[in-house]
Parts: structure tokens; C-alpha cells; sequence
């Protein structure tokens, strides 16, 4: 917050200064009356005095940036010590793995005492329906999951099981066909999950693969929380909040992980981070600690 008035201050230094230089412009040409000099003194006289306004805010906020900065340094470990102890959560990629995010996810994940990640999967995309119909033919309990128009139903599936984690016969006819990078062990069921968009926006059938995927991470009831760093443009926020989705803008900050860490453990669902689409920057504690 603070740095941000501090770059909103510097702009509008720079277009006070550029003001003041094109009123002593106009003045010195001589080719206005004495009455018109003196309201452009007068002009230049104010736009100074708000220049200088400007330059000590700047230093304010530069001062209590400083100190936001120390005192997230001295908090960090206490809002984060034991908030996941010992739990289980798994970190899904929608599209590549981002090896930025999953060191901010492993480090808050390890900063809160959780057992690291449990299992980890890169999906690859755009979905080839043709692929995933011959993958399913495969096993009789699935083919009913067969035709595009069943691919929210299959998405859904994927998603329980990535959650629950067991048999898992869905992710098991269809990694050679839609995973690109996997980790950890495929059984044990998690207490919460992290979603990562690395692909640009998908139409169609990836879509409605997609969506359902989504909702069906949310719909296990364990906590689901989207992910992404502040630079990542087009966000998919708004996306994971539709499908039911918490989410943290700024994963590669302390403040960041803190907000993973609090929802992880039981924080109100919402949209937190540093972004216009962020209702606030961390949630409330949970009501039982975390």
C-alpha cells in the first residue's frame, strides 16, 4: 500500500515540476502583459508550494514502507509458525509448472509447518478430446465420461480425485494425455489445495474441462486456493472465484504466503492480495487459530 503511494506521489511530482516549468516558460517570453506575469507568478507559486507538499509525502511513505517492510520481517515467523502443522496439501499446475510459484507455495508450505507437498501435477493443455475418449474406452467405469459434452462431468471427477487421492482411476487412464510434469505420491488424501494458471485463458472444450475441474477442487470442501504472482497478466482471479475458488494475488511476498498459510488453515474464503480484483490484502484470522 505504502509503495504504492509513494509511485502515485512521484508521478504527480513529475507533473507538478513539468507545470511550474512550462509557467516560468511562458513568462519569460515576454510576450504576455504584467497582469498575466504576475497570476503566472502567483500560478507557479502555488504549484511550487504543492511540490513541496508532494516531496515530504513521498518521504513519509518512503518511511513507512521502510517500516511496514521491518515489521513483516519480525512478524512473518509468528504468523506463520505451526498454522499447517503437519497437514497434506497438493499443488495442481493448470498448464506449465511455474518453478517461481512452487517455490513461494514449498516456502510457505514449510515456513507454516506443513508437511511439504504431498503430490504435485502439471496438467497439459488444450485438451484433445479424441485422445481422452480412446483413454476412457480403456476402463468401463468411465465411459460414461466420454463426448465433449461430458467434459465439466469429467473435470469434476479429476478434481474430487485429486483431492481424495485413493485409486484415482480418472488421473490414472488419463496422465499420458494430460499430464506434463507430476511429483509426490498419488494416495494419500490432502487438506488442502493450490491452483496454479499458467496458460492463457482457454475457450471451448479446455474451458469446460477447466470450469469443472475447478468446482470440483471447491466441492471436496477442503480448502482450495488459486494462486498467482502480481506480474501475472491476464490474471485468472476472476476465473477461480466463479468456480467457488479462494485466491492470493501475490504469492511471491511474505504477505502472500501469510494469506495462502491463513486460508490453508480454515480463513475466510475471498480474494486477497494487492490487485483490483483483491478484497483485501489478508484474511481474518481463523476462529479456531488455524
Amino acid at each position: 500500500m505504502f509503495d504504492l503511494r509513494y509511485h502515485v506521489a512521484s508521478l504527480a511530482a513529475v507533473f507538478v515540476a513539468l507545470l511550474i516549468g512550462i509557467l516560468v516558460g511562458v513568462g519569460l517570453t515576454g510576450k504576455v502583459d504584467d497582469a498575466e506575469k504576475n497570476e503566472l507568478r502567483r500560478r507557479a507559486g502555488a504549484a511550487e508550494s504543492q511540490l513541496q507538499s508532494i516531496n515530504e509525502q513521498q518521504a513519509t511513505a518512503r518511511r513507512e514502507s521502510n517500516a511496514l517492510r521491518r515489521l513483516g520481517v519480525l512478524g512473518y515467523p509468528l504468523l506463520m509458525e505451526d498454522r499447517l502443522r503437519e497437514r497434506r496439501v497438493a499443488l495442481l499446475f493448470v498448464g506449465p509448472v511455474d518453478e517461481t510459484v512452487q517455490s513461494s507455495v514449498t516456502t510457505a508450505l514449510e515456513d507454516a509447518g506443513a508437511r511439504g507437498l504431498t503430490r504435485m501435477r502439471a496438467l497439459k493443455l488444450p485438451v484433445d478430446q479424441g485422445r481422452i475418449d480412446s483413454a476412457l474406452a480403456g476402463q468401463a467405469s468411465l465411459t460414461r465420461y466420454q463426448g465433449p459434452e461430458r467434459l465439466s462431468e469429467l473435470g469434476r471427477l479429476l478434481g474430487h480425485e485429486f483431492v481424495v487421492g485413493g485409486d484415482a482411476e480418472a488421473w490414472d487412464e488419463l496422465s499420458s494425455n494430460l499430464v506434463i510434469g507430476q511429483s509426490g505420491r498419488a494416495r494419500p488424501p490432502v487438506e488442502g489445495v493450490v491452483v496454479v494458471r499458467t496458460v492463457d485463458p482457454q475457450e471451448g472444450d479446455t474451458a469446460r474441462f477447466l470450469r469443472g475441474l475447478y468446482e470440483g477442487l471447491a466441492d471436496t470442501g477442503v480448502p482450495a486456493v488459486g494462486v498467482e504472482k502480481t506480474s501475472d497478466n491476464p490474471s485468472a482471479i476472476e476465473v477461480l472465484d466463479r468456480a467457488g475458488l479462494s485466491s492470493v494475488d501475490n504469492i511471491e511476498t511474505a504477505p502472500g504466503r501469510v494469506a495462502l498459510a491463513l486460508l490453508l488453515a480454515g480463513g475466510e474464503p475471498g480474494r486477497y492480495g494487492v490487485k483490483e480484483t483483491a478484497e483485501r490484502p489478508l484474511p481474518e484470522e481463523p476462529p479456531d487459530g488455524g
